[in-house]
């Protein structure tokens, strides 16, 4: 009997040990987390500023070509919005 409460009492302490690791390491993630989800819209938005730079020779200039232009800034748009919502996505999930 008394080996059996031993062995009751050495998972007990064992898993209080590990529980707290879990929380350690939940916080961690957390920090992290809330760091990308501030700088996200930052960097999205310097991706936005450099594709209308590199696209902005479509509209204007001797060679401007307003259908090309617009067709490259939507398809931009297109790609950075999936990004977006994918981001969106994987931060609405429980770590």
């Amino acid at each position: 009997m008394k080996k059996s409460n031993y062995l009751v009492l050495a998972f007990t302490l064992l898993s209080t040990s590990l529980f707290a690791q879990i929380g350690g390491i939940e916080d961690s993630v957390n920090d992290i987390s809330d760091t990308i989800r501030t700088i996200f819209p930052i960097v999205l938005g310097v991706i936005f500023l450099i594709g209308f730079l590199f696209n902005a020779g479509h509209f204007f200039g001797e060679n401007a070509d307003l259908k090309k232009g617009i067709t490259r800034v939507l398809v931009f748009v297109l790609i950075a919005g999936a990004v977006v919502g994918i981001f969106t996505y994987l931060i609405t999930l429980v770590v």
